[in-house]
């Protein structure tokens, strides 16, 4: 079976376990435009072509929100697959504020492939809830909360911090107006945030 058969498989499965799902903003969409969003920001905004990476973004919320198990998904596909799912699967059943907590703490710890996601995760999420007038990365904190990086202070989604890639948060001669619609904005970060937590050997072009 081809990479593009498993990920088109991998969507067909994700359509069929979300199919009764909507998702929380205001058209209450389907829940499958996420994983496609998310798989989309990681193959076409930074040219990732790693096909575990994008089957495991297709399938990222089916172990957390479905009845998915484990097993189904080493089955179908591979326990590399398995296990990437796993690790961007948060446990339901504590509270949100600690869920969220807990993801902000492992994330230093995901493996390469489990960054790229989240953070492809966390992009996706911000286009849906933040306005274009107010960035890729948000608004700025507010007076009194450090900053989190040494350039200009934004934060990614979860309280990450770009200067942990060595990024600044926006690229050179961008203006600092630019909004979520500037798909180019997307595609740097993706393409640098790709090239440094890509294992050696990975393809990313």
């Amino acid at each position: 079976m081809t990479d593009l058969q498993d990920l088109l498989r991998a969507a067909a499965i994700a359509a069929r376990k979300h199919r009764l799902q909507k998702r929380k903003d205001a058209e209450a969409s389907p829940a499958i435009n996420h994983p496609i969003e998310v798989a989309a920001i990681l193959a076409i905004d930074s040219d990732v072509t790693d096909p575990v990476t994008l089957v495991a973004a297709v399938l990222h919320d089916t172990l957390e929100d479905t009845t998915t198990t484990p097993e189904e998904l080493a089955t179908a596909f591979s326990p590399t697959i398995r296990d990437l799912v796993q690790e961007l699967t948060d446990n339901k059943r504590l509270p949100k504020p600690e869920r969220k907590a807990r993801q902000v703490a492992g994330a230093p710890h995901l493996s390469a492939r489990a960054q790229l996601i989240r953070i492809a995760e966390k992009i996706a999420n911000v286009q849906v809830v933040t306005p274009p007038s107010a960035g890729l990365l948000g608004p700025r904190p507010p007076a009194g909360v450090p900053r989190l990086d040494g350039t200009s202070g934004r934060r990614l989604p979860g309280g990450q911090s770009l200067a942990r890639y060595g990024l600044r948060a926006r690229p050179p001669g961008r203006p600092r107006s630019a909004g979520l619609a500037a798909t180019p904005f997307v595609g740097w970060l993706m393409q640098k945030l790709s090239e440094r937590l890509m294992p050696p050997g990975v393809n990313r072009s």
